[in-house]
């Protein structure tokens, strides 16, 4: 916090930056009565995994209206789109019981239906068997413990290069890993089906006790029940059954399908006071679900807790912004960036309510500090954002990039052609350890970059709200 607190000193502004006075008064709320580590580990300790559709996702999306109505913005709610099934994790073990005991790391995928009682027997390997092998053995397969997989072989190992450091931004999710079986699952899974096995078992993908854990919302509720195992309990249990040694499994799932089928995104205002463009609005969101295996904390509980803050920060400042400034927590990002998409559907449908945004601000991939935006080939608003970064370098914003990326909620906005940019985020230990894994826990982030990042959005919120002109656009919004 030493360092952060010490940047609260002026710095040089750039002439372009309107109300410089405000962007110090910015960093001194946020740095010197920060509340972003208290509201950072009450969402990831309080609140936890955050699943779109479960119990635990809505209850932390009620806390956070409750927040922005707590401090004051105007018309603080959540916005309700269908989703369909919620899902929970009641109960869930594995454990080796012969040929000696040894606890596992698994995890089930989301939306998998439960087992029936406690399940104990030996495992039956069909990594290395054809369909046809798997079919004749039918008999061997009704209500047995099925290893899916080859052993592991190949790992999430690396970051994907961070941007500006001389490598071409890569854009949307790090690229694939590939998992062998001498069947592909599309055919496997429906024969297992068939065959009434009990559970489906695969490896990760990570390293060292590492495991990654997402799911489909459309697993049907009589499918075999599936789960995932840190790669090197799974390759040691493989490599026992090839030996032909036997292997007992004792597992337990107990998982609750939810009755309601509707999600939410949460929205609170900051209403605009100039009369010509209040009705403008500055866009500033991240998405709040999160998958189900650690507590969602970079992946986006940071991004949350930025636009939280960011909130908060101007509220108390008693801001009064020239355009409408408009926080969003989004759901569903997880499964397809529902609830940006929901968002456009209910808000953005005529030309004439797209004309009024004048720019989306979104936090998500990666964690720590933010380094600046993503432009996404807009120049001209790469050359305002750089005017607006200046004031920010005390903080250890550098840099604006031409380039964009994908795969999160700023892309449906961009898409049709409005103005929309994510923030630059340090990928070290991301893509390799946290992003959609059993280590996504607040000890990734520090204080000084939970309040770094929801300075640098309040910052840039504010002079998108009070600049003369509009934002540019790279091109024409569709009808």
């Amino acid at each position: 916090m030493v360092a952060l607190t010490a940047a609260c000193a002026a710095a040089p502004v750039a002439a372009q930056v309107p109300d410089p006075q405000m962007t110090e008064r910015i960093k001194e709320e946020g740095l010197r009565r920060s509340q972003a580590l208290d509201l950072f580990h009450t969402l990831t300790d309080v609140y936890g995994a955050r699943l779109t559709g479960s119990p635990e996702y809505t209850a932390a999306a009620r806390w956070a209206r409750d927040r922005f109505a707590e401090w004051g913005l105007a018309d603080p709610r959540l916005e309700a789109f269908e989703f369909g099934r919620g899902w929970t994790l009641d109960k869930l073990s594995m454990e080796m019981v012969e040929p000696r005991y040894m606890p596992l790391i698994a995890y089930a995928d989301a939306w998998s239906p439960s087992i029936a009682g406690v399940l104990e027997g030996p495992v039956v390997y069909v990594g290395n068997k054809t369909a046809a092998e798997i079919e004749a053995m039918s008999d061997r397969l009704r209500g047995a413990i099925v290893l899916t997989l080859q052993p592991q072989t190949e790992f999430r190992d690396d970051d994907r290069p961070q941007p500006g450091m001389g490598e071409t931004v890569r854009t949307g999710n790090p690229p694939g890993i590939p998992s062998n079986s001498v069947t592909p699952r599309r055919e496997m899974t429906p024969l297992l089906r068939a065959a009434g096995a009990a559970v489906m078992i695969r490896p990760t993908y990570y390293r060292d006790g590492t495991v990654g854990g997402t799911g489909s919302r459309d697993t049907p509720d009589d499918a075999v029940p599936s789960m995932v195992l840190s790669a090197e309990q799974y390759n040691m249990i493989a490599r026992l059954s090839e030996r032909g040694v036997p292997v007992h499994l004792r597992v337990e799932l107990r998982t609750t399908y939810d009755d309601d089928t509707a999600t939410y995104n949460v929205l609170g205002d900051l209403p605009g006071t100039d009369a010509e463009v209040r009705d403008e609005v500055v866009l500033v969101g991240a998405h709040l679900d999160s998958w189900h295996t650690a507590s969602g904390a970079t992946d986006n509980g940071d991004g949350s807790l930025a636009v939280m803050e960011a909130a908060r920060i101007l509220a108390a400042l008693g801001a009064r912004p020239r355009r409408t400034i408009r926080f969003a927590l989004w759901s569903g990002e997880e499964q397809g960036l529902l609830g940006a998409r929901a968002y456009i559907d209910e808000h953005l449908q005529t030309e004439d309510a797209q004309a009024k945004l004048q720019v989306y601000l979104n936090d998500d991939p990666g964690s720590g500090r933010s380094l600046g935006f993503y432009m996404q080939e807009n120049m001209a608003a790469k050359e305002l954002f750089d005017a607006w970064l200046e004031p920010l370098r005390d903080l250890g914003v550098a840099m604006n990039v031409v380039a964009g990326i994908g795969s999160t909620d700023h892309v449906p906005f961009d898409q049709m052609g409005l103005p929309a940019f994510n923030a630059i985020k340090d990928f070290e230990a991301y893509d390799e350890r946290t992003r959609h894994t059993n280590a996504d826990y607040p000890e990734r982030m520090s204080e000084d970059e939970l309040m770094q990042q929801a300075i640098v959005l309040a910052h840039f919120a504010w002079q998108a709200a009070q600049m003369d002109g509009r934002m540019p656009r790279a091109r024409a919004p569709r009808p």
